[in-house]
C-alpha cells in the first residue's frame, strides 16, 4: 500500500495532520499485511511568491492576510496551538514567515538517501516548536545533516536552484491534476483522496477500505482542517 502526502512545512495542519496520520497508521491492524505501508512526501508550496529571505513574523502575515487586528491573529493561532496540544505537539507563534521551495528540493534530496519522512519531521519541529528561521541556509544545513542527509549534498542542492526543482514543480502540477486545493492531501493507492488534517480514527478507516476494496473516490473531508491558497481552517470555523 502506498499513501502520498502533499503538504507544505509552512502549514499547521499539515504538521498535526502528520501526527494524527501517524496514530491512524499504527492503529491499521493491517499495516503489515498490505506489504507494509510506502508513505511518500510530496511537495505544495502555499506560498510560492514569499520571499526565501523575510524578516516577516507569522502573525503580521496572519493579520495583514485576513484583515484583523494583531489580536485576533493571536487568538487564531492560539487555537490552532490547542490542536497541536492535543497531539502531543509544541506549537510556537513567534515564527518568521518565508518561502519554503528550497525546504522541498531538499525533502526530494531526503527521499533519494531514504530520509524523507524524518527531514519533514524535523523541518516541521524546527518550525513550529522550536520557531527556528528555515531560510537560514545554515539552520537547513543542520537540520537536513541530523536527518541523515549527507552534508557535501545538502551543500550542493542549496548551491543550486534547479537541483530537484522539477520534482517540486512535479509534483505541484500533480496535485492540481488530482484536484487538490489545499493541503494536507493525502492519496492511498492513488484510489483514496482524503483532504485535510483528519483524526486519527478516519485515517485508520481509510487505509482499511482501501486495503479491502479497489474503487476509486475522494473520500469526503467533512470539518477537516486544511491550508490552502486563502489560509489555514481555524478549529470550528
Amino acid at each position: 500500500m502506498r499513501v502520498e502526502i502533499w503538504s507544505d512545512i509552512a502549514c499547521p495542519w499539515c504538521y498535526i495532520g502528520k501526527a494524527r496520520f501517524e496514530a491512524g497508521l499504527a492503529a491499521f491492524a493491517q499495516r503489515h499485511d498490505a506489504h507494509d505501508v510506502e508513505v511518500v512526501h510530496r511537495s505544495f508550496e502555499l506560498d510560492p511568491g514569499a520571499p526565501a529571505a523575510t524578516d516577516v513574523p507569522v502573525l503580521d502575515m496572519l493579520a495583514a492576510k485576513y484583515g484583523v487586528s494583531r489580536e485576533q491573529a493571536e487568538a487564531m493561532e492560539a487555537r490552532v496551538a490547542d490542536a497541536a496540544a492535543g497531539e502531543g505537539l509544541a506549537y510556537r507563534s513567534d515564527r518568521i514567515h518565508g518561502n519554503t521551495f528550497d525546504l522541498h528540493r531538499l525533502l526530494h534530496l531526503a527521499k533519494a538517501h531514504g530520509v524523507q519522512d524524518a527531514l519533514l519531521g524535523a523541518f516541521y519541529h524546527a518550525n513550529f516548536a522550536e520557531a527556528r528561521t528555515l531560510a537560514d541556509p545554515a539552520v537547513l544545513t543542520e537540520t537536513a545533516v541530523a536527518a541523515g542527509v549527507p552534508a557535501d549534498e545538502v551543500a550542493r542542492v542549496l548551491a543550486d536552484p534547479g537541483a530537484y526543482a522539477q520534482e517540486v514543480r512535479a509534483d505541484e502540477r500533480e496535485a492540481a491534476e488530482l484536484g487538490a486545493t489545499g493541503v494536507p492531501f493525502f492519496v492511498i493507492d492513488r484510489r483514496y483522496g482524503i483532504s485535510g488534517g483528519q483524526p486519527a480514527e478516519v485515517f485508520r478507516q481509510a487505509l482499511e477500505r482501501a486495503h479491502g476494496d479497489s474503487a476509486v473516490q475522494i473520500l469526503p473531508s467533512g470539518d477537516a482542517e486544511v491550508c490552502g491558497d486563502d489560509g489555514c481552517a481555524l478549529p470550528g470555523s
